[in-house]
């Protein structure tokens, strides 16, 4: 992912700089070009450790609890319908439930052909039939966000695939401006779980909730899931990452999601 120990010094030192600057500019002259910095900052940051080439959209859903069905039918027809549109260029990563977590919640991951794919997409959608069938689920929901993420260049998004079991999405908080160094300590130490795992999918916040980490894992079963965490504690290194990473965030929370019928992943 970093093409060179030369770049990544360069890149270090260039980060270094942005943040003296955040922090003497704003003694200085105040918010305006503290803010230019910090920009500079997160791009600098976002070319790094990005893949570059996707941009995914995590839709969250929280439904009435007497309205499941109702809405499950609803966002069927909505998400398969713009995933079978090839017209609009977009594909559906996965649609799921949560099991264990926040109730009542469905998490949708929509994948966009960079930004200008995102823009092209959404405008196509707002003018399409594809909006009625939006605003039919809308009844249903009682909140809803949405987030634009870019995956972790060494951490690319699993294919669709049929294997069974639950899933399990992890969120972080991280510090503002730890981004690089949670990167950095987390794809040295995620061998440690690939012995015995292959991950779903990364990705760091760019627009919406910022400073934000999730990522995916997919297990037989939540036993499965207890054996093969125990395993990669026993691994050389892993243990320093879970401690270094902590340390680089404000909370985390973890969700057991299961796929419905039309996810692509399950």
């Amino acid at each position: 992912m970093l093409q060179s120990l030369a770049k990544t010094s360069v890149s270090k030192a260039a980060l270094s700089g942005a943040r003296r600057t955040i922090s003497v500019q704003s003694l200085l002259h105040g918010s305006p070009e503290a803010k230019k910095a910090g920009d500079i900052e997160v791009q600098q940051h976002s070319r790094i450790v990005a893949r570059g080439k996707y941009v995914h959209g995590f839709e969250v859903h929280r439904v009435q609890p007497g309205a499941i069905d109702e809405y499950k039918a609803a966002a069927e027809k909505y998400y398969v319908g713009i995933k079978d549109a090839p017209e609009l260029h977009v594909k559906l990563t996965g649609s799921w439930e949560t099991l264990v977590g926040q109730q009542d919640t469905f998490v949708h991951i929509l994948e966009y052909e960079n930004y200008a794919g995102f823009d092209k997409t959404t405008e196509l959608i707002r003018t399409s039939d594809h909006a009625k069938a939006y605003k039919a689920l809308l009844p249903y929901v009682t909140s809803r966000s949405t987030q634009l993420t870019q995956e972790f260049a060494f951490f690319p998004t699993a294919p669709p695939h049929a294997q069974g079991g639950i899933f399990e999405l992890r969120n972080y908080q991280l510090k503002p401006g730890t981004l690089l160094e949670w990167e950095n300590t987390w794809r040295r130490g995620i061998e440690a779980r690939r012995k015995f795992i292959a991950p779903i999918g990364a990705w760091f916040s760019q627009v919406g909730r910022l400073h934000q980490v999730n990522h995916m894992w997919q297990y037989p079963s939540l036993e499965a899931r207890k054996e093969l965490r125990e395993k990669a504690w026993q691994i050389d290194g892993w243990a320093e990452t879970v401690s270094k990473t902590s340390q680089l965030t404000t909370h985390m929370d973890s969700f057991i999601l299961l796929p419905l019928s039309y996810s692509t992943l399950k």
